[in-house]
């Protein structure tokens, strides 16, 4: 896995995590990779993924069956989707609207340009 600077490494697992729940790799109450093997898989230490899989199960995604492994907490794609939206609103769309207004966009142009985005990505 390549990482980005800006970030921290662990939180960038914990969003790659995220991503395949939403992508169903991990469907919800199903086990996924130990610690150990989710390390080989993004080439880090295990003590990288551990802070990880602690700071997904704090937030409610994932949860340990001690002994056994972790699983996909049921209702974790809409969990996931909630977290990703309150993060979006609290922290990067100040910015946003910033950009938009700085290049003289207005309403109809965003709305004409977002209905472009989806008819592209079908």
């Amino acid at each position: 896995m390549i990482f980005n600077e800006n970030k921290a490494i662990y939180l960038q697992i914990a969003d790659r995590i995220c991503d395949e729940i939403l992508g169903g790799q991990y469907k919800e109450e199903e086990r996924i990779p130990s610690v150990r093997e989710y390390a080989a898989i993004v080439e880090v230490n295990a003590n990288t993924v551990m802070r990880s899989f602690d700071y997904l199960q704090a937030h409610e995604i994932i949860f340990n069956k001690r002994g056994i492994g972790y699983f996909v907490i049921a209702g974790a794609k809409s969990r996931v989707l909630q977290l990703r939206k309150e993060y979006f609103l609290k922290n990067e769309i100040d910015y946003f609207f910033k950009q938009i207004r700085s290049l003289g966009m207005d309403g109809d142009e965003l709305k004409d340009m977002y209905n472009e985005y989806c008819n592209n990505k079908r």
